[in-house]
């Protein structure tokens, strides 16, 4: 009784263990992405931000677990789908932003992913793509079905939200994010212990193969 006890309390430090995620923005000129991230961080929308690039962090507790998320807000020009290799290797996660009434800002999503899988392999680096300004259904330019589609055929996950109307929906998408790196780390992990097994019963094999 008392191992199994002492092995409980082991198991749910563990779970308390701080956790780091680090994810990135990207997007085209005036999409959101400060809005999306300030929405997050403060649960308060405003409407204008100047182009100063920051990082910014916060603490939460996801499914018991306090981890610290690192946001890095890109920052680009209005014609510029540019990122650095930097960004894109510090990144945990990323988040793709664009805006339901401008199609160019779809068009700049594409490019970003084609930049992203060329960095990246999707195994290493969960991708979201999030549609903003939902509440603006009058000028939409991007249906949702191109958005799931290009989700779907890129191996990622979607969101419509707006960042203006609601805070759950934006908490959603980092809360995803998270759970897509936790998982994506825990596969790591795995695929590293059965290839030391492999490695360990191989050396054992050809040692016996040899004597």
């Amino acid at each position: 009784m008392v191992v199994e006890e002492k092995s409980r309390v082991e198991a749910m430090e563990g779970n308390q263990q701080r956790m780091e995620v680090n994810i990135l923005l990207m997007g085209a000129h005036n999409v959101g992405k400060t809005a999306l991230t300030v929405r997050f961080l403060t649960r308060r929308f405003i409407g204008e931000y100047g182009d100063m690039e920051s990082v910014y962090s916060r603490m939460e507790r996801i499914h018991g677990q306090e981890i610290c998320i690192n946001i890095w807000d890109s920052q680009v020009g209005e014609k510029s789908c540019w990122v650095s290799e930097k960004q894109l290797q510090w990144a945990d996660g990323m988040i793709l932003v664009y805006d339901i009434c401008d199609r160019g800002s779809f068009d700049a999503v594409r490019q970003q992913l084609q930049l992203v899988r060329r960095s990246r392999k999707p195994a290493s680096c969960p991708v979201v793509i999030v549609a903003n300004k939902r509440d603006l259904q009058h000028h939409r330019r991007v249906s949702g079905e191109e958005g799931r589609l290009l989700a779907l055929t890129q191996g990622c996950c979607f969101f419509e939200v707006s960042a203006a109307e609601t805070y759950h929906s934006v908490l959603l998408v980092f809360h995803r994010l998270v759970d897509l790196v936790r998982e994506t780390r825990a596969l790591r992990k795995s695929s590293a212990g059965v290839r030391g097994i492999v490695r360990s019963m191989s050396a054992v094999f050809g040692k016996k193969r040899a004597e």
